[in-house]
């Protein structure tokens, strides 16, 4: 298994990225192997500075990387040897098992689909999260970004990916998937959500159990929440935002400790030909750490090659 990792994205590259890496390594298992990208002249240093053997991983070294604020398009055809381009590259070639990044979101979007390619039959690919449940346990939210307009069928088929998800990332058996609306009964919401219901319903690709509201986000009601890319990130930025009020306000609960996003590493692009993770910009070394072993749970499981069985 070779897990590829961009070391150039994020606010806190290289350094942060590298550490991810090291702590990585420790948890990862004998032919479990990283592969990192980007300018090596940056890697060593920071390796010598932490005593690590530097053979422990693979590298590919890079001239260029694509900047947060850059176009994702132009940026992915200017420059063919960033450290994205070339690990999307490297993983459409069979070269990596999966690549993940913690850079320019919008370019790993535009990369996953221009290189390892959307699967057949799925009309958009989307981006999902963890969402911790009260009682304990995490919840599936998707799409958090990367459609902000859906029509019907693209929200029935994210139900569908969803479920797959959960069940063999999070290893909830028959995952309960909900659609996010403002009212649980079937006539309420927007011409999308009324006309994305009986689809949902009338499915036998999920257990559906209906419509819930924002309120039911963290309690025990659905494992899998369906919304559009513009609902579901803005509720992601707030469900963000209550860890760090929590402790600017001094206040410590371990429910509210696990709205830390160093937790869950990051957001996989579900739809798409090879496992793909885009991380926090922010991210910490926890973060890449959480990163690469959620990498390594979507090869082991082969989650792809299920989903693709699911679209045929």
């Amino acid at each position: 298994m070779k897990i590829g990792l961009d070391i150039m994205g994020g606010d806190y590259a290289p350094k942060a990225i590298v550490l991810g890496a090291i702590a990585a390594h420790e948890a990862l298992s004998a032919g479990e192997r990283l592969v990192l990208i980007g300018d090596t002249s940056l890697i060593k240093p920071v390796l010598a500075e932490q005593g690590f053997n530097p053979d422990h991983f693979e590298y590919v070294h890079t001239e260029e990387a694509i900047g947060m604020g850059e176009h994702p398009t132009k940026a992915i055809v200017q420059k063919p040897n960033s450290s994205i381009a070339v690990g999307f590259q490297l993983l459409k070639e069979g070269k990596i098992d999966s690549f993940a990044s913690a850079g320019n979101s919008g370019a790993m979007l535009v990369g996953a689909v221009f290189s390892v390619k959307t699967i057949p039959g799925i009309i958009r690919p989307c981006l999902s999260t963890l969402v911790p449940k009260l009682k304990g346990g995490a919840g599936l939210l998707l799409d958090v970004g990367a459609n902000a307009d859906c029509k019907p069928d693209t929200l029935l088929q994210f139900g569908i990916l969803g479920n797959l998800y959960a069940e063999n990332i999070l290893q909830i058996a028959n995952p309960r998937v909900a659609l996010m609306n403002i009212g649980e009964e079937e006539e309420k919401g927007n011409m999308v959500a009324m006309a994305t219901f009986p689809l949902m319903r009338d499915t036998r690709f999920f257990n559906f159990v209906g419509n819930v509201e924002g309120r039911d986000l963290f309690n025990d009601k659905a494992d899998v929440i369906v919304c559009d890319g513009f609902t579901g990130n803005i509720v992601l930025k707030m469900a963000e935002s209550f860890y760090i009020l929590t402790l600017k306000k001094g206040f410590k609960d371990e429910f509210f400790d696990r709205f830390n996003y160093e937790k869950y590493g990051g957001s996989p692009i579900l739809g798409v030909n090879a496992p793909v993770i885009i991380g926090h910009g922010i991210s910490s070394p926890e973060a890449v750490k959480n990163m690469v072993l959620q990498s390594k749970d979507m090869i082991e499981t082969q989650l792809v090659e299920k989903i693709k069985k699911a679209f045929k």
